[in-house]
């Protein structure tokens, strides 16, 4: 490791730079570079997630008490508040969408022997969405309700090591279930979704496509018992059921037969029905299945509690979905090398680490490896953390 670098050029030698800039010339990014190329935007866009910038005054104010090292750190263009935000006007928020699936390509076969909680074979996948609060004022474009502004990100999350495999922001408008339409289905994987994506003609694109879900039911749909299977009551499991729906306009989009596995969760006291496609595994675990779609859930609060996805550096569409995008790609670049470096820390710990020592010319390995001093880097008893062995 060239202890001459940074551990921010370190950190983004992991980056494929090939791939960024196929990325930027699918979209003509640099056609009128005015001294601030893509590349420089991501690197200030990134150096902002990485140290909980506030502002583009505030990049631009901690990046100029570093000028003597942003060249080395990857920096070609004049550092300025203006240039930055004009770049995140301009430049096509999908270049910085195609290089994050690119590293979500990376980081997945990385984690795919990750255990997902549950003893299944299978790929496990989560769906669901979160609502991004906007001022309505500020961001017209983004119209939510008569007097609220939001947008959604809607996320199908691989459960193998939490990495995002499908994300499509949204104004707050659109339904979570018209998001099934945009799914590349995996034949034989499970997809565990919440009862807002219950929709019958397309859960049997599920099927038909061999794949399988386990989705909460709602208690207006009706349906018609065929044959009931014995249960171990003492796991929670209080029936499993072979069903038909048994409503006309419901039966024509879902002429198979479905299983219907109704849980009583202890801890929250709360009686739970889910249906799925599924009729060889254990009811025990298909509620198993329903309760890791709480890792969405956990990946939601985690990127909104550390990084900048929740206020904004500029107020278009275009620079919106620049921001969140280049977050995703962060997050997914911090675990790409936690899993390279065979760290054990968690993605807090390492964010809290980098965003001290960007600037240190140290090898990057030696200022991530735990050491006796951790203890100092605990988190507080409701901190959330993901990837935590």
């Amino acid at each position: 490791m060239n202890v001459g670098q940074t551990v921010f050029a370190q950190l983004l030698d992991h980056l494929p730079s090939y791939e960024f800039q196929k990325c930027v010339a699918r979209y003509r990014g640099d056609d009128h570079l005015r001294g601030f190329s893509c590349r420089d935007q991501y690197l200030a866009m990134a150096f902002a997630q990485l140290t909980y910038r506030e502002s583009l005054r505030d990049i631009e104010a901690c990046l100029r008490s570093m000028s003597g090292k942003l060249y080395h750190m990857g920096f070609r263009g004049k550092m300025a508040r203006s240039t930055l935000a004009d770049a995140n006007e301009t430049h096509d928020w999908h270049i910085f969408a195609d290089f994050a699936q690119i590293l979500i390509g990376i980081a997945r076969p990385l984690y795919a022997d990750d255990p997902i909680g549950v003893d299944l074979s299978q790929s496990l996948y989560a769906l669901d969405s979160t609502t991004i609060d906007l001022c309505l004022s500020l961001f017209p474009w983004a119209r939510f309700r008569k007097h609220k502004g939001a947008v959604k990100m809607h996320t199908l999350l691989d459960l193998h090591g939490n990495i995002p495999t499908f994300i499509r922001i949204t104004d707050g408008k659109v339904h979570d279930v018209n998001i099934l339409d945009e799914l590349l289905i995996e034949a034989g994987a499970f997809y565990v979704m919440d009862r807002g994506y219950l929709d019958f003609e397309r859960l049997y694109f599920f099927t038909l496509s061999s794949a399988f879900f386990v989705v909460r039911t709602k208690e207006n749909v009706l349906l018609q018992r065929r044959y009931s299977h014995p249960v171990d009551k003492s796991t929670g499991i209080r029936s499993d059921q072979s069903v038909i729906l048994s409503s006309f306009e419901s039966a024509s989009a879902y002429p198979d037969a479905l299983r219907r596995v109704s849980y009583f969760d202890s801890a929250t006291g709360k009686r739970l029905v889910f249906l799925t496609n599924n009729f060889t595994l254990p009811a025990q675990t298909i509620a198993q299945i329903y309760k890791q779609r709480w890792q969405v859930e956990l990946f939601f609060k985690w990127i909104k509690q550390h990084l900048r996805i929740k206020a904004f550096f500029g107020t278009s569409e275009n620079a919106v979905k620049t921001q969140i995008w280049i977050a995703v790609s962060i997050y997914v670049l911090v675990a790409i090398v936690r899993k390279r470096f065979g760290l054990k820390s968690s993605l807090y710990q390492i964010l809290q680490i980098l965003s001290l020592t960007l600037f240190e010319k140290t090898p990057i390995l030696r200022a991530l490896q735990p050491s006796d001093s951790d203890m100092d880097l605990l988190d507080s008893d409701n901190q959330l953390i993901l990837f935590d062995l």
